[in-house]
């Protein structure tokens, strides 16, 4: 994931520079991301659009950094009272970048879970990544192998959430629609810095906290209070409340399994229940009726 950033910060420093063409010529040379020589009309929304899509994703993202700083923190505190050291605390915000698995990899970690197990609970965890590509795919299959491998790397819940509206905006002009992905790289890098420098805040303040303090225990309570709020349906009740039952009979089986097992017994109860559900259509009818 090293390389990934390192493109990322390469693309900020190289924002596309536009000069002057010969005289003779009524257009601007500019060498495209992609590589390529072309001759663009020399406009100010041309020279510009990169930066101020670039900064407008920071701009949209603002609001949501100030909910995730405290969670960077206590994931700082968590993990390393979880036994990691701050080393391998940092890393992991820096290589996985997935807030909610690396809670629940801090936690089994603390319980001596083997690593296959944490391994497959953090993929199963993060499978709804795989939907965000697929909805975000359409606007960026044009771009180059490297750009597109800079934005999976910061493709989150909260860049997704403020770039997936931006996308599906109409476009004010060309050059809006042409540098709408530095957007998303402004908002995936204002979240990810957020993101390494709470977690680094965390590990500072864990390391003045006192062992005797029980607070693995924080880890349950702070997955209780991000997925709660979501609940806001019955078949993601019932999910919620298979996986937790199913979690706690299968509590006592080898290598943590009850885990991976409870995680798929809710996924099964979800799909099933939203099978079971009148479509949007019949449920409009019903509501006017």
């Amino acid at each position: 994931m090293l390389i990934p950033a390192c493109l990322a910060l390469t693309q900020v420093i190289s924002l596309p520079r536009v000069t002057l063409a010969p005289a003779h010529l009524p257009s601007a040379y500019h060498r495209s991301l992609s590589g390529h020589d072309e001759w663009l009309p020399i406009s100010l929304s041309t020279m510009f659009s990169a930066r101020s899509e670039f900064f407008a994703g920071i701009k949209a993202e603002m609001p949501i950094l100030l909910g995730v700083v405290p969670f960077g923190m206590i994931y700082g505190v968590l993990a390393l009272d979880a036994g990691l050291s701050a080393l391998q605390t940092q890393a992991m915000s820096f290589i996985v970048f997935a807030g909610s698995a690396q809670f629940i990899m801090a936690q089994l970690f603390a319980l001596n879970t083997p690593a296959l197990v944490i391994v497959i609970t953090a993929f199963l965890v993060n499978l709804r990544h795989g939907l965000y590509s697929a909805s975000v795919s359409p606007f960026v299959k044009h771009l180059p192998a490297r750009w597109r491998q800079v934005l999976a790397y910061f493709l989150t819940d909260e860049a997704y959430a403020v770039t997936i509206i931006h996308y599906r905006q109409k476009e004010e002009s060309p050059d809006q629609r042409r540098f709408k992905h530095w957007f998303f790289l402004g908002s995936g890098l204002a979240l990810w810095t957020t993101w390494q420098i709470s977690t680094a805040a965390g590990i500072l303040a864990g390391t003045l906290i006192p062992e005797s303090w029980p607070l693995v225990f924080f880890i349950p309570l702070t997955f209780i209070a991000l997925v709660v709020p979501n609940l806001e349906d019955w078949p993601s009740v019932l999910a919620a409340l298979t996986g937790g039952v199913i979690s706690i009979l299968a509590f006592d089986l080898p290598f943590r399994l009850g885990l991976i097992i409870a995680s798929f017994a809710g996924i099964a109860a979800g799909m099933l229940a939203e099978s079971l559900r009148p479509s949007p259509k019949i449920r409009r009818i019903e509501s006017e009726n």
